[in-house]
């Protein structure tokens, strides 16, 4: 009798369903890391923001209207398009400042990065802040 070598065609099928299973799980892993990828940008640029922040506050003092002076990022001393990056365009970050009646306590704020959820931008999660304490969330 002549042995022949090869592969049947259940072995194949075998070896193409558990490549499908490996597949099936991987992907959807793999499609969260990439997002988290994406986000370390809007997260860079919030710490930029963070820092423009404090030193408008150093700078400043306690006693200064934030409120009323610093509304933009031009305020901080960003040109327009110094925020524009790959994933995030400058109108994705916003900020608030609060400050407090008590000039003794420091002004706090928090930094607002929103995905514009199109195009290559991240789709989960669709919005980050960062406060004052250097928390960001989600």
């Amino acid at each position: 009798m002549i042995s022949r070598k090869g592969f049947t065609l259940i072995e194949l099928m075998v070896v193409i369903f558990i490549v499908g299973i490996l597949a099936a799980v991987a992907i959807p892993i793999m499609r969260g890391r990439i997002d988290s990828a994406k986000w370390s940008e809007g997260r860079a640029a919030a710490g930029s923001i963070r820092t423009a922040i404090r030193a408008a506050i150093a700078e400043k003092g306690n006693t200064y209207a934030f409120n009323t002076y610093v509304t933009t990022l031009a305020h901080l001393g960003f040109a327009t398009g110094d925020l524009n990056g790959k994933y995030f365009p400058e109108t994705a970050y916003a900020f608030t400042i609060t400050e407090s009646a008590n000039p003794a306590v420091q002004p706090t704020y928090l930094i607002t990065v929103t995905s514009p959820g199109t195009g290559e931008s991240p789709t989960s999660p669709l919005v980050v802040t960062l406060d004052q304490a250097g928390t960001f969330t989600p």
